[in-house]
């Protein structure tokens, strides 16, 4: 990873900042999601020579006292910037309101993580998601993912899809090398990947593999693009590991799945697939491994959703580094014959 951006710092008064920062957080969060939110960041992007508080209150619906609680805070935040009179949008500032990287990421902390992460500590010592309990009785939020409020469960597939939805068109080439005819998707959620190597491939049949109610967004969507008699739907219980993966398949496929569960539960999914699997089929694995990235924001985004899975979806899972997959696939008895970077444009 290269970077000039460093954290280790020697001045004391720029350590201390940044230790503020951490502590208040939370509340630099929600000055910054109701900076975007309530619409002053959009006036602002929109302004570039700048606006009187005046000028910014008279386009949106907030009081005078409401107002400049969020200036004084952004100005704070590194968000906004005043000079003479005149509030403008910061390069972050712009960020926050423009970039949907940003955006999706923000919309996922707030609607999905931000009241379960009050639980973090329990979590981590129960090694169970103590935050999930904000939105139902459940053992992790994946049985149920379908029955989250409409707001949360947007959030979450945004989320879902912008890290996949974007590698899918790179990958799939490397998937076609061989020209698989059946491929097993396994925990293939709303089917994306499944649907994306129909419309890649005319004469490929995908089978998902995953949770039943999950299933009936894919099926959903298969009928709405006609890829009906192509994209096929098993049911099951993922985490039994008793039941076999079904056989036959040239490929299997797991994308962003893997990195759902504990390493117990990653070593029995890779040996449950090795054993599916024929002497020329071969198991594709894609994830955002967080020793894989170029950019520093982009190992800070996969380090802070490691959280999300402590208190939130299983109390287990993590993001991982590719050494800790490599030597899982090795004691499941696979053998790693190829490793492809896709960088993406965000």
């Amino acid at each position: 990873m290269n970077s000039t951006f460093t954290k280790n710092f020697k001045a004391p008064d720029e350590a201390k900042l940044w230790a503020q920062m951490i502590a208040f957080a939370p509340v630099a969060f929600q000055v910054a999601r109701c900076l975007r939110e309530l619409g002053i960041l959009k006036c602002l992007v929109a302004s570039p020579e700048g606006l009187t508080a005046a000028e910014i209150q008279a386009q949106v619906d907030l009081s005078e006292y409401g107002l400049g609680v969020l200036l004084d805070g952004g100005e704070s935040c590194g968000l906004v910037q005043v000079e003479n009179g005149r509030y403008t949008a910061t390069l972050a500032g712009s960020y926050l309101e423009t970039d949907p990287l940003t955006r999706v990421n923000m919309n996922f902390t707030h609607d999905v993580c931000y009241q379960g992460l009050f639980s973090l500590e329990q979590s981590l010592r129960k090694q169970s998601p103590e935050g999930l309990k904000v939105f139902g009785q459940w053992p992790t939020i994946y049985e149920d993912l379908t029955e989250l409020p409409p707001a949360v469960l947007k959030s979450w597939l945004e989320f879902d899809h912008f890290y996949s939805d974007d590698a899918f068109p790179k990958a799939l080439p490397y998937v076609f090398r061989e020209n698989p005819k059946t491929i097993l998707d396994v925990g293939g959620n709303t089917g994306k990947f499944a649907m994306a190597c129909g419309r890649y491939n005319p004469d490929v049949r995908v089978t998902i593999l995953d949770y039943p109610k999950q299933l009936g967004i894919a099926e959903g969507q298969a009928k709405q693009l006609g890829l009906q008699d192509r994209v096929h739907f098993q049911p099951t219980r993922l985490l039994d590991h008793s039941v076999p993966f079904p056989k036959g398949f040239d490929a299997i496929w797991m994308s962003q799945f893997l990195d759902c569960f504990g390493k117990d539960d990653i070593l029995a999914l890779m040996t449950r697939a090795r054993e599916a699997m024929s002497e020329s089929s071969h198991l594709f694995i894609m994830e955002p491994f967080t020793d894989r990235q170029k950019y520093e924001a982009a190992k800070f985004c996969l380090d802070m959703t490691s959280p999300y899975f402590t208190a939130i979806a299983n109390g287990k899972s993590r993001m991982y580094r590719a050494t800790e997959f490599i030597e899982l696939a090795s004691q499941a008895g696979l053998e790693v014959i190829d490793e492809c970077s896709l960088r993406l444009s965000h």
